[in-house]
């Protein structure tokens, strides 16, 4: 297919790292996210265990990224497929959307790639191309070379249009576009927010992939965040402030070829970051409270020491099969199974599929799952 490129911005060729950046333009909005950032990572370090009160919002991640590449489910599909495969069914990913199975593999891969930083793993072009492969290895993105650079010119236009707004890198430039990228994320001459800032717009305009560049590329912010020090847990999404900005953002970061406009998308990603913060503190704060308060509504209605067993695992798998929850929560079975029905009966879970044949039923927890589809 031919495409037209009369009006497209190309990369910007010898450019990066940029010139030295006007600091005094960008102290404010640097000072007002790194203040933001620890706020909401404050608020992190005083749960007792942020991956139980977090984890769908990784999953509220996954959506809304895919979502901007234009592939389109709900945090309620993806959990759900979650329960069905982390329920030991066979063939539940043949039940769902290639949409829903494609943004669950997001998640995959940022739990991989949190599980081999932890490990001692680098933050390196062998992380990302591995990231890249298990968020391709379905559906359409199989055939889309995961894992490997591209090998051909991409373009980056309206869906369906034959007409690029942007020309990234050449598939010759990539060697040396991606060695000058991973050196600078690994340096430390730039503040760690404003080297993530510069660091996500490259990796865009370098675009090495056939596809799936817009999800890793927000994929390493929260990875450079946390490497960093930024964060204490990987639980840092900015996906919702782009999607909400997408006209802006896809702007700005056209503006930083076209122009050399680094400091304007320096206080665009900075903005960003500070007003996600926020709302990520409020959510996460709303989550802890409602952990509190079911705490003592569980310890009433189950009457058992094993009440915050039966919580915690509701707040991790707040989608679940009933046979992953009496095989997994760590209850005894036949607790588990009362506990089920207590919790039908008093309106604390909702049946998502009743049990058919060998498959058994599927719950929601609806009261968090509120609190987290924002």
């Amino acid at each position: 297919m031919n495409i037209d490129c009369t009006r497209a911005v190309h990369y910007h060729t010898g450019d990066f790292p940029p010139r030295p950046l006007d600091y005094s333009r960008l102290m404010p909005s640097l000072l007002a996210a790194t203040d933001a950032l620890a706020r909401y990572d404050q608020t992190l370090q005083n749960i007792h265990n942020s991956e139980i009160f977090l984890a769908p919002l990784r999953s509220q991640e996954a959506v809304i990224s895919s979502r901007m590449e234009g592939t389109i489910s709900t945090l309620d599909e993806i959990l759900e497929l979650e329960a069905e495969q982390d329920g030991n069914e066979t063939g539940a990913t043949g039940l769902y959307r290639s949409d829903v199975v494609e943004t669950a593999l997001y998640r995959r891969a940022l739990n991989t790639a949190q599980a081999q930083l932890e490990d001692g793993y680098p933050l390196s072009e062998g992380l990302i191309r591995s990231i890249h492969q298990q968020l391709l290895s379905f559906g359409r993105g199989a055939e889309k070379s995961p894992g490997q650079y591209k090998t051909k010119q991409n373009y980056v236009g309206e869906r369906g249009s034959r007409e690029a707004r942007f020309v990234p890198a050449t598939p010759e430039q990539l060697v040396s576009g991606v060695q000058t990228l991973f050196a600078f994320i690994a340096s430390d001459d730039v503040p760690l927010l404003l080297r993530t800032a510069l660091a996500h717009a490259e990796f865009e305009a370098l675009h090495p992939f056939k596809d799936g560049n817009g999800r890793v590329g927000r994929m390493l912010i929260t990875l450079m965040l946390w490497h960093g020090g930024a964060i204490s847990a990987p639980h840092f999404y900015v996906s919702r402030y782009f999607e909400e900005q997408k006209d802006e953002y896809v702007a700005r970061l056209r503006e930083v070829s076209a122009s050399g406009h680094w400091e304007e998308w320096c206080c665009f990603f900075l903005d960003a970051v500070r007003e996600q913060a926020r709302r990520n503190t409020d959510v996460a704060r709303s989550i802890r409270d409602h952990y509190e308060e079911m705490k003592v509504r569980f310890a009433d209605v189950l009457g058992s020491r094993y009440s915050v067993l039966a919580l915690d695992y509701l707040f991790t798998w707040p989608v679940f099969r009933n046979s992953h929850f009496t095989q997994s929560a760590g209850i005894p079975r036949q607790t588990a199974a009362r506990f089920t029905r207590v919790l039908l009966e008093e309106g604390l879970l909702q049946p998502v599929r009743e049990a058919a044949g060998r498959r058994s039923a599927v719950y929601r927890f609806e009261s968090l799952m509120r609190l987290v589809r924002v």
